[in-house]
């Protein structure tokens, strides 16, 4: 039987709740909503569980903090005995225009540490990434506090069409594989 595992990564807390690194968790959440399903906090991170086409499916939030994200999807996959290739990881990229989404099923950690993390826990940079583009307005020496900075208004408003979109991503990789998923989203 065919098993997934989609990774939302982000920082646990209420401070990180509504900050552009926490987009991870921003998709998985309205995923999970969709599929309504509810969290339960498990070893290394809140887990939900559904279903796509009779396939099962287990949601992630890492609760390791973003820069240690590998140790629980290494920790998840291999309790759920799910391969690198059914694995998807949901994160924020600084290099994409806001709301851009770039699908790749391997790739660099283009300097994001929860990527570089997950990267060597798994030994591997050949697996599914789903990057979700926050843009980079952002002053010389002020990338942290961009990153970990809240959604400006525009943004806000546009964001329910691209939580909406982000979510059909996920259920095309699950449904479709990784290279129809590249093909319908990749840029859009």
């Amino acid at each position: 039987m065919n098993k997934y595992l989609i990774i939302g990564l982000g920082n646990i807390g209420p401070k990180y709740d509504n900050t552009r690194h926490n987009i991870g968790f921003k998709i998985i959440d309205a995923y999970a909503s969709q599929k309504e399903t509810s969290w339960s906090t498990e070893k290394l991170g809140d887990i939900a569980y559904t279903k796509v086409r009779g396939r099962t499916v287990v949601l992630l939030k890492p609760n390791t903090y973003m820069n240690l994200s590998g140790k629980a999807v290494k920790y998840w996959m291999q309790k759920e005995n799910i391969s690198i290739e059914n694995i998807l990881v949901i994160t924020d990229d600084l290099n994409l225009e806001f709301g851009t989404i770039r699908v790749k099923s391997k790739g660099s950690d283009g300097g994001h540490n929860g990527l570089k993390d997950i990267q060597n826990q798994l030994s591997t940079t050949k697996y599914p990434r789903f990057r979700f583009g926050i843009g980079d307005r952002f002053s010389r020496g002020k990338q942290i506090d961009y990153v970990l900075g809240e959604w400006v208004k525009d943004e806000e408003l546009d964001m329910p069409e691209r939580l909406d979109i982000s979510c059909k991503v996920i259920e095309s990789f699950i449904a479709s594989g990784i290279a129809n998923t590249m093909n319908a989203y990749n840029g859009k």
